[in-house]
């Protein structure tokens, strides 16, 4: 579990008395534990971590006070979220129509979106603004909903990720429905991510001190990064405006909400336990979003876990068929 000295650190946009309430709820390591290092001295975060989660993006209305669940509210999430995978699993015939077509869904065993929610018991993935709601903008939000509406009829209005093409920073970290694996690795001048959905690598400098000239736009950004201590801290600016900030079952409200070219990402790693990263990203936009918010989680250290390739537009047909779709039900009226 996690240091109680980093996690207020962490989460220094809460209460104090609630950060109390919170860490009296999980068991947290040892204060002794002493991060390790790599051949050339930094703070070793290697390895592959994970973050599959029930925890949702936004607090859930019913919880639009509470940032920490107690025990017993982490023990009846989970437990109905179990019921809820096996009531799945065992209806996963749908009928179609009138005329007795039927099609079957995934089965569980082909997902991998996770069964508990985040070992700090947090409610939602958002820390800040308090109220862990998005600060979205409307107009933002109605480009969401226009592009939405509008799937079946050209390619563009689908989101970069149902393209296949990136889900961009800090969309690349956050949870999905499956492959929800991170390798870091670490040399003297770079720390490199590889990302297992979406098959980005991402490798980020630690010896360059300015950004790129403005006039460059990629979809991932132009990351720079230095220690703060313990912590890595990512620097990221020079987006396109072509990106989403959020996509899957993780983004709530924030799924495909657009990003602007003034897009500005703040990401802090911090290894708090021998298995245990908290990960952070403070995302300003002030074209999209009325000020700027964090996301924040653990990342959980899986020796185990095997990263295979994710062949994503290789074989995906599911944009073509899409707006084939489209055009048929165009055809028809």
């Amino acid at each position: 579990m996690i240091d109680s000295r980093r996690t207020l650190r962490f989460y220094s946009v809460l209460s104090a008395s609630v950060l109390a309430l919170a860490l009296s709820n999980f068991s947290l390591a040892a204060d002794n534990w002493i991060n390790g290092r790599t051949p050339d001295g930094q703070p070793d975060l290697q390895g592959v971590w994970v973050n599959k989660t029930i925890t949702p993006m936004e607090r859930p209305a019913a919880l639009a006070d509470k940032p920490f669940l107690s025990a017993d509210e982490v023990t009846d999430l989970e437990n109905r979220a179990a019921e809820r995978r096996a009531n799945r699993d065992e209806n996963i015939v749908i009928e179609v129509g009138g005329g007795g077509g039927r099609f079957i869904s995934y089965n569980s065993f082909w997902t991998d979106p996770g069964s508990t929610v985040l070992s700090t018991g947090q409610t939602s993935l958002i820390v800040d603004p308090p109220s862990g709601l998005a600060p979205i903008r409307p107009e933002a939000e109605a480009t969401r909903d226009y592009n939405f509406a509008h799937v079946e009829e050209h390619w563009t209005y689908n989101t970069v990720w149902d393209r296949c093409i990136t889900r961009g920073i800090p969309g690349s970290m956050l949870p999905a429905g499956y492959n929800n694996a991170y390798q870091i690795l670490q040399s003297p001048d770079y720390v490199t991510i590889k990302y297992e959905m979406i098959h980005d690598v991402r490798i980020i400098p630690l010896t360059k001190d300015a950004h790129i000239d403005s006039k460059i736009k990629l979809w991932m950004g132009d990351s720079i990064a230095h220690w703060e201590g313990e912590t890595l801290v990512v620097d990221t600016t020079n987006y396109n405006d072509r990106g989403i900030i959020a996509s899957s079952s993780a983004g709530a409200r924030l799924k495909g909400v657009p990003v602007s070219d003034q897009l500005h990402v703040v990401e802090r790693f911090t290894r708090v336990s021998e298995d245990t990263i908290i990960w952070s990203a403070r995302i300003t936009d002030p074209v999209n979003f009325t000020r700027p918010f964090t996301i924040s989680m653990p990342l959980t250290r899986d020796g185990e876990y095997t990263l295979y390739e994710y062949a994503c537009h290789e074989g995906n047909r599911s944009v073509a068929n899409i707006l084939s779709a489209g055009k048929v039900a165009e055809q028809q009226q």
